[in-house]
């Protein structure tokens, strides 16, 4: 293994280069590049001493906090493969996700027990090790991270080719991203792939040894994980980190700490624009904002700038990271572009037969190179459909003006962003399916001022139906994160659809 590659040896290395630089900042605690290493020798130590091995998935789900990385990081160093769950999962999708990978340790905060004591663990073969960090009030056998951990404090993991990554393209990460078809599908994610996101993120965030990262982005997020946090390790910049969004708190700690770049998703600064003038505090240290996620509107940039927020266009997906950038002159002088591709990667729009088309002509963006994803876990039917002669599929329609700056047309797959959260209709509809009083379902993504767009559900109810909207928003609570459930209800007759049967989503929706 190239040892440059392995996002553990960066830390090791800036932990002899610079062993008292701040690496994390979280909650009032300040961990060194040292400190941040023996963290990591430590839970490598104590994943070793439950039989973690090279290829074993360990599973997380956690908030944004100094054990995310860590473990993280001890995963990189051993060749296991990490795994982190959105701990925003409802039980049955946190149980797919389980069953799905297979990790032989799911490590999980205790704020997460009530969901985790809903998955049925029995049956899952090999048998899931539990472990929480806090305090986990529960009479199943739950190890204890913190006290397990600190028992090899000190230590170092033993080594070898066999008991660590010896290849840049061993997988490094499972990520979930939502389901075109119905099912989530595990996105793996190599070595290499994470090293060339972070020199992509390096040039477009013009990252320095000095600068201060305020993250934001829950960890589990490609955004806060590979755009933000990966590339500040491999920087040897500051990482300060907060456990959840509170805008108010963002102000705060941009002045307390003089942070020098941050990335948000159109929600967020939507919210960031809403604080009064008079509490938000000193962001002349900014020199870099980021905005991707969904579409922004002119308005929001103008706010943004006015705000001192003015920030720059990117885009991306689990599947790829960092694809296309925008500065922030080109964020203005251009309105509505998410840039141009990235450095380290070939980008392109192509017709249905994977021709490239010429510029104003709307395709499909493809992406060929380092940055793509190595397959989906354990479906290669899908996987052959998105990567075709070497070419990623992204999914999404765009054009090109003349100078090679994309613009995005539409979802050729139907998703929606809310909150930044990708959201696939198909998987909501096939939970909503299983509703006994629902003859046919159909939903789609509509503009919402707060969280930019939202589920609308419009249902064909069955005969004699007494079904309410209220029951129906309850129905999906149970069984799929809140971000996914839609917040509109409407009820119809009958659905538009073609000649083959298939719904006309967009007729559903007045223009």
């Amino acid at each position: 293994m190239i040892r440059s590659m392995n996002i553990a040896w960066w830390v090791q290395r800036w932990s002899e280069l610079h062993p008292d630089k701040p690496a994390v900042i979280f909650e009032e605690e300040q961990i060194t590049y040292v400190e941040l290493n023996q963290r990591a020798n430590r839970a490598s130590c104590w994943l070793q001493s439950l039989g973690i091995e090279k290829g074993d998935r360990v599973a997380v789900m956690l908030n944004n906090c100094p054990e995310f990385i860590e473990l993280f990081l001890a995963c990189a160093r051993l060749g296991a493969i990490f795994v982190p769950l959105n701990f925003r999962s409802a039980p049955p999708e946190l149980e797919y996700f389980l069953k799905n990978c297979r990790p032989r340790l799911f490590v999980f905060g205790q704020e997460f027990m009530a969901n985790v004591n809903k998955v049925d663990f029995e049956n899952t073969k090999p048998q899931v090790l539990l472990s929480s960090v806090g305090n986990a009030s529960t009479g199943t056998a739950v190890l204890d991270y913190a006290g397990e951990s600190a028992a090899f404090e000190g230590r170092k993991p033993f080594l070898s080719r066999s008991l660590g990554p010896a290849d840049p393209e061993e997988p490094q990460v499972i990520m979930y991203t939502s389901g075109t078809t119905g099912r989530p599908k595990g996105a793996v994610l190599s070595h290499r792939k994470t090293f060339f996101n972070c020199l992509n993120a390096d040039i477009f965030f013009k990252m320095h040894f000095d600068d201060v990262m305020l993250v934001i982005l829950p960890l589990f997020h490609s955004g806060g994980l590979f755009i933000q946090t990966s590339p500040v390790i491999y920087k040897g910049a500051t990482l300060v980190m907060h456990p959840k969004f509170d805008p108010h708190k963002v102000y705060q700690d941009i002045e307390r700490y003089r942070v020098t770049k941050f990335l948000g998703v159109p929600t967020v600064y939507r919210a960031l624009v809403q604080v009064d003038p008079q509490q938000r505090g000193d962001v002349s240290s900014l020199k870099v904002c980021a905005g991707g996620g969904e579409k922004t509107t002119p308005e929001l940039f103008e706010r943004c700038r006015e705000a001192g927020l003015a920030f720059r266009q990117v885009m991306g997906q689990t599947e790829t990271s960092i694809l296309l950038w925008a500065s922030e002159e080109d964020s203005f002088r251009k309105p509505g572009t998410v840039g141009r591709p990235v450095f380290h990667a070939e980008v392109n729009i192509v017709d249905k037969n994977g021709r490239p088309v010429k510029p104003g002509d709307i395709g499909e963006i493809v992406v060929r190179g380092s940055i793509m994803m190595k397959e989906y876990w354990q479906d290669p039917v899908r996987t052959e459909e998105t990567i075709r002669n070497g070419m990623l599929y992204t999914g999404d329609l765009a054009r090109t003006d003349e100078e090679g700056y994309y613009f995005l047309v539409d979802r050729a797959r139907d998703m929606y962003i809310t909150g930044g959260e990708n959201v696939y209709p198909a998987e909501v509809e096939r939970i909503l399916r299983a509703h006994p009083q629902i003859e046919d379902i159909a939903v789609v993504g509509v503009p919402d001022e707060r969280w930019g767009e939202v589920g609308k559900a419009f249902v064909i109810p069955k005969k004699d139906s007494n079904l309410a909207a209220e029951s129906l928003i309850g129905f999906c609570q149970e069984r799929m994160a809140k971000f996914k459930c839609p917040k509109q209800v409407e009820f119809r007759e009958d659905f538009p659809r073609t000649s083959l049967g298939k719904v006309k989503k967009r007729e559903l929706i007045p223009e």
